[in-house]
């Protein structure tokens, strides 16, 4: 299995050493670093290039979202997951415009952060269902249904298992279909709608009422 080296963000020491600690025990985990600011976050970045950033969303010198604007005006290339405390959900459409590829609760659980790691790392994004329900819900009450991109009828249905949380392993389980032609069917749509990510194809679907919550 290949190693991922990761950068964990935290100005919390406490948590940012146990979240290490957990890290160091993953079979997918390589090289481990630490930040305590974002300011050393980006130092630390430039030196050890790691696969993956874990970056927490309120910290010093500068905040997680400046924080990571700044690594990928640098480092377009970088992976980042925001890891953040229940009730910060608000932070969720700002880093993920800044150009975070995941975002997570702290208190997920030890399969799920391997899971959103190991997503991430491959080039995937990867968001705890309960912020997709959060976000997607966000915008029931605001959309408009006129001049959408067309969907087609598998389409749809890979996006509301994308809007319930599942994981492509999941989806092309539900419906009999390769993980592969999941993965085709999420950069159609991407495409289609003009998105840049998962979140913002999920924002477009429930803009224009291509999907119901």
């Amino acid at each position: 299995m290949e190693k991922i080296s990761i950068l964990v963000t935290d100005d919390h020491e406490i948590f940012r050493k146990g979240l290490v600690l957990i890290i160091s025990k993953l079979a997918i985990s390589g090289s481990i670093f630490q930040a305590e600011s974002g300011r050393e976050a980006i130092s630390v970045y430039s030196e050890k290039k790691p696969d993956i950033v874990l970056m927490d969303i309120q910290m010093p010198e500068p905040d997680g979202i400046e924080t990571t604007k700044r690594i990928l005006e640098q480092w377009p290339e970088a992976c980042i997951i925001a890891i953040s405390m229940f009730g910060e959900e608000k932070y969720l459409h700002e880093i993920i415009s800044a150009g975070a590829r995941g975002f997570i609760l702290k208190k997920c659980s030890i399969d799920e952060l391997e899971i959103a790691i190991k997503s991430v790392a491959a080039g995937n994004s990867y968001f705890s269902p309960e912020l997709l329900k959060y976000f997607t819900q966000s915008y029931v009450h605001n959309r408009d249904s006129n001049n959408h991109a067309i969907l087609s009828p598998r389409e749809t249905e890979v996006l509301m298992l994308v809007a319930e949380g599942l994981s492509n392993q999941e989806i092309a389980g539900k419906l009999f279909i390769s993980k592969r032609t999941v993965d085709c069917h999420k950069n159609a749509m991407i495409e289609k709608t003009g998105s840049k990510n998962i979140v913002e194809l999920l924002k477009y679907a429930f803009q224009n009422k291509l999907i119901n919550w």
